[in-house]
């Protein structure tokens, strides 16, 4: 009898998913109890997702000092673009109020995940976005979070409103000139100095300008660290706290949305404090400073704004950044680079180039709204079409007679004679 021999068949068991896992943790500032709660977050999470069997630990995404309100969080936004990239299927979160106090924000970010196929799990609420029952628990919970970020804005504003009227500056900052110990502000000797320097300048007679020109060449810091410019000196020259006094509510913030800065216009109360601290310069020097940038301010009003014309914003310097600025002189009109009009060859050693020409090369490139912005260097104009497609022309520096007119011969024969006699 012939042996049957038969080859035994096993079901295959189904293998189990692998889920590639993230987490997200977030605090709202960069005190040293949050940034401590934050670091413990991270740490929890990490642990966490790669002791749980079937998990693929994907990194913890993390936003320090950042609202809630506000979907603009780099943390936040590298963990939706590794979402859209296919590289995530759930992420792990403390809470809801972790994840967003904004519920429009919220919302959309939780349904494109959905559409992606990530799901979401609020560990505080025990609650999965995949699940069908979770969408209305998960849009009450978002409201509940943006209502309780509106409470606590109010609550700080109301205290903030209340140190005011007492006195008390509690929005206090690094100003330059002081430090600030103990919230208290204490002159810093070096800066202070400076400041003494740009006030006393000023009232001599002495340009914005060219006192912050002197200031970089000297290599002196800026309040922020960069070049010194017309804004922070003149910034300076109008900051009572200079004087030893405060006016407090300069600014409020609109929303606890947006969070915009608005300049008070008087629609909120303003508290003025004399003698808050230790002052750098006197009142009289204080308000001679402050008459110098009012002066200068009425000046800039009463000054005739350039007409925009179809090259203005759109022609950019290729050796330092620049926007090329429009310049009349003796009747020719041309452009060259903003920095080289300021502060001449210290500035930039860009080009200028006749508009005259600028008006004949561009004609034979492509018409004016078919042009995003055209870049100079040496004498080379480099046009980017809004089509994407780049453009370059070669245009002739004309000699230094050859850009003479006749009303500038004529000048230059006048002060020749004025010399000579």
């Amino acid at each position: 009898m012939d042996r049957v021999i038969e080859k035994v068949e096993f079901p295959s068991l189904p293998q189990a998913r692998i889920l590639r896992v993230a987490a997200y943790a977030r605090v709202s500032t960069g005190k040293d109890a949050m940034l401590h709660s934050l670091s413990a977050q991270v740490s929890y999470y990490s642990a966490m997702i790669q002791k749980h069997p079937g998990w693929l630990y994907c990194g913890v995404y993390a936003d320090e000092a950042c609202t809630g309100t506000k979907a603009e969080r780099p943390g936040f936004q590298r963990l939706l673009e590794e979402c859209r990239g296919g590289k995530i299927d759930l992420i792990v979160c403390k809470s809801v109020t972790r994840f967003s106090r904004n519920t429009v924000v919220f919302l959309e970010t939780v349904r494109e995940l959905k559409e992606l196929g990530v799901d979401v799990f609020f560990e505080e609420q025990n609650i999965h976005t995949a699940d069908a029952e979770g969408e209305l628990m998960i849009t009450i919970l978002a409201s509940y979070a943006q209502e309780e970020s509106l409470s606590v804005s109010e609550n700080v504003k109301w205290r903030i409103r209340k140190a005011f009227e007492r006195g008390e500056d509690v929005t206090m900052r690094h100003l330059y000139g002081y430090t600030v110990s103990d919230g208290k502000m204490e002159i810093a000797p070096e800066e202070a100095e400076i400041v003494r320097e740009i006030f006393r300048r000023a009232i001599a007679g002495d340009s914005v300008t060219s006192i912050a020109e002197d200031l970089n060449r000297r290599g002196v810091p800026s309040p922020r660290g960069g070049k010194w410019h017309h804004y922070p000196v003149t910034d300076i020259l109008r900051n009572e706290k200079y004087a030893g006094n405060s006016l407090l509510m300069k600014q409020y913030v609109n929303n606890h949305i947006e969070k915009k800065k608005i300049k008070n216009d008087g629609s909120r109360d303003m508290y003025y404090v004399g003698d808050s601290h230790p002052a750098i310069v006197d009142a009289e020097t204080f308000e001679a400073g402050r008459a110098v940038t009012e002066r200068n301010k009425a000046a800039a009003a009463g000054r005739k704004k350039p007409e925009r014309g179809p090259f203005t914003g759109r022609i950019r310097c290729g050796k330092c950044g620049a926007n090329y600025r429009r310049c009349t002189n003796h009747g020719v009109v041309f452009w060259n680079c903003r920095e080289y009009v300021s502060r001449g060859r210290a500035g930039c050693a860009g080009c200028r180039i006749r508009e005259s020409t600028l008006y004949e090369i561009t004609k034979a490139v492509a018409p004016f709204e078919e042009i995003e912005q055209i870049g100079a260097a040496d004498n080379i104009l480099t046009y980017t079409l809004k089509n994407g497609s780049v453009v370059r022309r070669p245009w002739n520096l004309p000699s230094r007679g050859e850009s003479w007119t006749a009303e500038m011969r004529e000048q230059a024969r006048t002060d020749a004679k004025k010399r000579g006699e």
